[in-house]
């Protein structure tokens, strides 16, 4: 009765959070399973021609004095930096709050920008959360609001980029409503499947770009190939066991 705007999810753009952002404010995604603004952030950064300017790191064990020096780096030389998943590395969490601690504008170059990823957890810096911007990215729910969700993220140029427009428009839909598809399923859990996994955006986007490259490289479409590359090897080899029968 009150409208759409109720009912449909609503993504938050990028170019909002990056508005209400400054150099010394860190700008953190909470995530939820199966989502990745990571594909989002690389478009949002070549459109802000930044894409050459964009560091990133999963963080772990191990990967905290990297991430300090790509820090360090892009306070220098204003560029942005991604740390992903920050709730895998909460014994490093607050040799990062010291560190955003420390940024004053007067020390850090006006470009920079700090981005963080982090599953919810009591680890995550209070203060962090306190003084930055923060965004809750949810996967979409529905096989529509999956299929506009994916197709946001892609532009004119991307769907004209084959050699084979007509046909590589075709296939990039099926493959985008197989993904939708998956993605729906995951409410089911590991029912009919091996082992439970999130398929992520980083799935379709691997298999985007085999499809446009097999496209690319032969006369005619090879669907033999492309059916087995996606579903028996990229999707497919998510889910499977050390069980083989002979």
């Amino acid at each position: 009765m009150l409208g759409e705007q109720f009912v449909e999810p609503r993504s938050t753009a990028l170019s909002s959070l990056f508005v209400e952002s400054n150099a010394i404010t860190p700008i953190i995604f909470i995530l939820s399973a199966g989502a990745d603004p990571a594909t989002s952030l690389y478009k949002f950064a070549e459109e802000m021609k930044f894409s050459k300017k964009l560091t990133t790191v999963s963080l772990g064990q191990g990967q905290g004095p990297r991430a300090e020096k790509l820090i360090t780096d892009g306070m220098e030389k204003g560029q942005w930096v991604l740390l992903q998943n920050c709730h895998l590395s909460p014994s490093w969490m607050p040799k990062l709050d010291h560190i955003i601690d420390g940024f004053t504008f007067d020390k850090v170059n006006k470009d920079f920008r700090l981005w963080l990823t982090s599953m919810p957890t009591d680890k995550f810096p209070v203060a962090i959360l306190q003084n930055g911007v923060k965004s809750t990215v949810e996967p979409s729910k529905g096989l529509k609001a999956n299929l506009l969700r994916t197709y946001t993220t892609y532009n004119e140029e991307y769907l004209n980029s084959s050699s084979k427009v007509q046909q590589w428009k075709k296939l990039l839909f099926s493959l985008s409503f197989f993904h939708a598809i998956v993605q729906e399923r995951r409410k089911f859990g590991s029912l009919g499947w091996n082992i439970p996994y999130e398929f992520t955006d980083g799935d379709l986007q691997i298999c985007t770009k085999q499809l446009n490259m097999y496209l690319n490289e032969y006369a005619d479409i090879p669907y033999k190939v492309l059916k087995y590359i996606i579903g028996e090897i990229n999707y497919g080899g998510r889910v499977t066991d050390n069980w083989i029968e002979d």
